[in-house]
């Protein structure tokens, strides 16, 4: 190939191209142009989205842990998005659009299955919330980011995990970045103490805005890591010590980042895992579920009194900072939750049907606010995030159908997992898609309290994972064992 090369370019033409370069970019250095020497950087990524779109897509997968906000590098743009991720998957979903055209198109099967179709309710909704939205631009910018998460983590993932070990791979890269970002964030925050509740929060950035959606992360990943763990041979001795460090190090994360949301919703999944293992028919589950919120509004009275005596608030103590997960009273944290899950409930009773549009909530739930309900965090100016829910979020932005429409997709996404790991023939795709349920099922929970779904950090998971078992149930679950396996 390289003296194919030379023959059809001669060693001048290609000194020529070199040195016209470099004389180039000196002359823009000395203006103060910094940006010409990312141009072969980008050539680069465009030669392999168009050769090898698999191996795109999980380039852009490892970069989504360490992208930074454009807003950390450019101030006062109305509009953000995640560098180098976002116009990377932009790209992605002009090339998936073009191949379309020219009939490359995805397996039928994945179109057509139940989770798919429950997606296309979704983006077919978003749009027509984003066409009576208060804030146009806002809305169409976070349908056209949903659309090319959903395209380049999911419906392009799912024909990368034709391979079994490709989802493997997915979760590595994905992981390994991470793994970085961990380390970063540790030494960061032991600067000023690992018992320093406060610093947690920003010890993660610029690669993530806050510790809950880094929190987030960790409840997704472990459970993952768990189930690679178990691919390991016996034999393995150093391989498997070097996976327990590693998940070792994803717990010790998980428990100085200080995120509540996570320690609850790692704990809740793993009562799902209980029930999957211990194969509780689903009627009981229906039942036990039922009792307990019979039992609830039974004595919601008193239970609301215990927690209006609870004052502990969060700190660097952990055992505080598990008791103030319960303070609904004095904790500006939880206090300031609540003010936001119900300006998203008063924004959703003006607006129910269509609500005020995709992506806006934080510059309309301002007036909603009641006096008696804010916070010393509170603010009127969008500055502070969102609903804290991904669920009552959708139902402010794009009323009841739109909280419909992500049900929708969680529930067909888990009726497919637990499928696949009850009837699966292959041991590797139970354990797999357990471990990918729970870790999804971690994230379904944590969405109760936190919504991180409009950034790339949380989506390649989300999106990822659920193209896992979309995957599995089509192209894995009915094939056997292998017969060194099963040997």
């Amino acid at each position: 190939m390289i003296n194919g090369i030379q023959f059809r370019y001669p060693k001048s033409l290609l000194w020529g191209i070199l040195i016209s370069f470099v004389a180039l970019n000196s002359i823009m250095l000395a203006l103060e142009v910094f940006y010409v020497p990312l141009v072969p950087v980008i050539l680069l990524f465009l030669a392999l989205a168009i050769v090898a779109v698999d191996k795109f897509l999980l380039v852009i997968v490892f970069f989504v842990p360490v992208s930074v906000p454009l807003s950390r590098l450019v101030e006062g743009l109305s509009i953000d998005m995640y560098l180098p991720t976002e116009p990377l998957l932009a790209g992605l979903l002009l090339l998936y659009v073009i191949k379309y055209f020219i009939g490359d198109r995805i397996d039928l099967k994945v179109l057509r299955h139940p989770v798919t179709l429950a997606i296309y309710f979704h983006l077919a909704w978003l749009f027509i919330a984003s066409l009576t939205s208060t804030d146009l631009l806002v809305s169409f910018k976070m349908l056209a980011s949903r659309l090319w998460f959903i395209v380049g983590f999911y419906l392009l993932a799912t024909q990368l995990f034709k391979q079994e070990k490709r989802m493997h791979t997915y979760v590595w890269m994905f992981a390994i970045a991470f793994t970085g970002v961990i380390i970063y964030t540790l030494i960061n925050h032991a600067q000023y103490g690992l018992d320093n509740q406060v610093m947690a929060h920003s010890a993660a950035s610029p690669f993530y805005k806050d510790h809950t959606s880094y929190g987030a992360s960790l409840g997704f990943l472990l459970p993952v890591l768990v189930g690679l763990f178990l691919f390991i041979k016996r034999e393995d001795i150093n391989t498997r010590f070097l996976m327990v460090l590693l998940i070792l190090l994803f717990v010790f994360a998980t428990i100085v980042s200080y995120t509540r949301a996570t320690w609850v919703s790692i704990l809740a999944s793993l009562g799902f895992w209980a029930i999957l293992k211990l194969k509780i028919r689903f009627e009981i589950v229906l039942v036990g579920t039922a009792i307990l919120v019979g039992l609830f509004f039974s004595v919601r009275t008193e239970l609301m009194v215990q927690l209006e005596q609870n004052r502990v608030e969060s700190s660097g103590e952990i055992t505080e900072h598990v008791q103030s997960i319960s303070n609904i009273t004095t904790d500006q944290s939880n206090l300031e939750r609540l003010n936001r899950w119900s300006c998203a409930l008063r924004m959703w009773k003006e607006k129910p049907l269509f609500g005020f549009g995709p992506g806006t909530y934080q510059f309309e739930y301002g007036r909603f606010q009641r006096s008696y309900e804010k916070t010393r965090i509170s603010t009127d100016f969008g500055t502070m995030g969102n609903a804290h829910s991904e669920y009552l979020g959708p139902l402010a932005e794009t009323g009841v159908f739109g909280l419909l429409s992500i049900l929708l997709v969680i529930g067909s996404t888990l009726y497919t997992g637990i499928r696949v790991y009850f009837t699966s023939k292959k041991r590797s795709i139970r354990i797999f898609s357990m471990a990918v349920l729970v870790g999804l099922v971690s994230y379904y929970l944590h969405g109760l309290l936190n919504n991180f779904l409009d950034t790339d950090k949380i989506s390649v998971l989300f999106w990822g994972f659920t193209a896992m078992l979309v995957a599995m149930d089509i192209y894995h679950r009915d094939l056997p064992e292998e017969e060194e396996a099963a040997a």
